[in-house]
């Protein structure tokens, strides 16, 4: 249960040799497209995984094994619309990224329908970003704090501050390249657990599938359908999952800047498509590893409810904690450090894109006027608005040194009411060649505050909670319904 010295040097070498990899790899930095677009010359298959890792927080790494140990493998539906909405992004939303020279996901919104609409949701992706990403460091401090003894304020600062040093040197590519290495890192890391977990159960393979198949943990497709309520409250199915996904995709991949910076770093749109489709393909696979982890948890600890289990006098409250439990236990010396590597490589990814499309969206949505056509210039304030929101998210993340605070959960959650509104948004600029500026900000500003509504009501118990895959489907029909009345409004007026 003790973190040893030879994990400790394991951590610190890995945490030195990333930021020097980072640093080394993004080569000199001229202006603002080398910065943040990489010179268009990223290959398609490094920024397909780092795609993959941005997405993929150390709660994901720790999250998914609970949640297959509580339930079975249904979250892989999910995945599968996941897939099914990056197609889409690479066929309908990518061309129109590739049409000029766009530097962010909201130039799209500013030649559509001019600078104020770029301008609004450039700020909104920046409030999401602060929140989000600033809760996000904090519960990835969680279970690091958990193996390693460290306090909250250590783990946020180590992982912050050194995130901080090759983004800020060497912009989306050393984002893009150390992504590559740490996707590998935390993969080699959920392998070594399966080869772990595996040898300490009692029984061979035979025994493992006769054990969960008898629970349904394998159970991937779920048609159960009791009434319309649950249809859209209760746990996952198929079409839920398949609907859900694919439109929580298209949202995230397809008009946060988050990822889609990344495939505007490719040469070409087919570069950038091949990337996004087959990214769907690969967090499938990796999606799959995290719940086997699960499942072999399950089976090893016999079932045993996760409040029943503890690592000495402390009992486990949730089920994030039970894979935490297995890697404290049962991790020889050293592999321990790889493992912790690898969590703190699937943090780092996330936030080192974090940092890098915050400065993006700051200087190119908001600034570049102002700024002025200087490239030297240009590239001086994309580090210094990297180095301001490397401090805000580190700050944020400190705030929330509890986390059994509401607000942690809130914060994660917020993100499918903004991608409804965002989805919304774009589709009706695609599809309604009248829609102007008013009808934009109208029905983006009326989503967000409906899809608020229906998160925060279930809270007053007036309404039952809508499960949260529905949020961004739910938000693109009340967008784009309220985006045609208002036309059809203008229509009437003038007739």
């Amino acid at each position: 249960m003790k973190f040893f010295t030879v994990d400790y040097i394991i951590v610190f070498l890995y945490l030195i040799a990333i930021a020097a990899f980072g640093i080394i790899s993004s080569g000199k930095q001229k202006d603002v497209k080398d910065y943040f677009l990489g010179s268009k010359k990223v290959p398609w298959w490094a920024v397909c995984i780092s795609i993959v890792a941005t997405e993929t927080s150390t709660l994901t790494f720790i999250s998914i094994p609970g949640l297959a140990y509580l339930t079975n493998m249904n979250f892989l539906q999910l995945a599968f619309g996941y897939l099914i909405g990056r197609i889409f992004v690479a066929f309908v939303f990518i061309p129109k990224y590739y049409k000029g020279e766009i530097e962010t996901a909201y130039q799209f919104l500013g030649n559509r329908f001019g600078s104020p609409m770029r301008k609004y949701a450039s700020v909104t992706f920046i409030l999401l970003r602060i929140f989000a990403d600033g809760v996000r460091l904090f519960i990835t401090s969680i279970p690091i704090k958990f193996i390693t003894g460290w306090s909250y304020f250590e783990c946020i600062l180590i992982v912050g501050i050194v995130t901080l040093i090759y983004s800020y040197i060497g912009g989306v590519k050393a984002v893009i390249w150390t992504d590559v290495v740490q996707m590998f890192i935390y993969m080699f890391a959920a392998i070594i657990s399966i080869y772990i977990i595996y040898q300490l159960i009692p029984g061979n393979w035979d025994y493992v599938l006769q054990t969960a198949s008898e629970k349904g943990k394998f159970e991937i497709i779920n048609l159960k359908f009791s009434s319309l309520k649950e249809y859209f409250t209760g746990q996952y199915n198929l079409i839920g999952g398949l609907i859900g996904g694919a439109f929580l995709s298209m949202a995230s991949h397809g008009t946060d800047q988050l990822i889609v910076q990344r495939l505007l770093t490719c040469e070409d749109k087919k570069s950038s498509q091949k990337a996004v489709i087959v990214s769907g393909v690969i967090i499938i696979i990796q999606f799959f590893i995290f719940l086997f982890i699960g499942v072999l948890l399950y089976v090893l600890y016999n079932g045993v409810d996760f409040q029943k289990l503890s690592i000495g006098n402390y009992f486990l409250y949730k089920p994030d904690e039970i894979f935490p439990k297995f890697i404290i236990e049962n991790h020889p010396v050293g592999i321990r450090g790889i493992v912790v590597a690898g969590l703190l490589s699937a943090s780092m990814s996330t936030l080192s894109s974090a940092f890098n499309s915050l400065s993006a969206t700051t200087v190119m949505d908001l600034f570049k006027k102002s700024i002025g056509d200087d490239s030297k210039k240009q590239l001086f304030y994309s580090r210094l608005a990297t180095l301001f929101w490397a401090v805000i998210i580190i700050g944020t993340s400190m705030l929330f040194q509890d986390e059994k605070n509401p607000a942690v959960d809130f914060a994660l959650k917020i993100q499918s009411i903004i991608y409804g509104g965002l989805l919304g948004v774009f589709i009706l600029g695609i599809v309604k060649k009248s829609a102007d500026l008013k009808d934009a900000v109208i029905s983006y500003t009326f989503t967000i505050l409906i899809l608020l509504l229906l998160f925060v009501l279930p809270q007053f118990k007036v309404i039952p909670a809508l499960n949260l895959t529905w949020f961004t489907l739910f938000g693109v029909i009340i967008c784009l319904s309220i985006g045609f009345v208002s036309g059809l409004f203008k229509v009437s007026k003038s007739n």
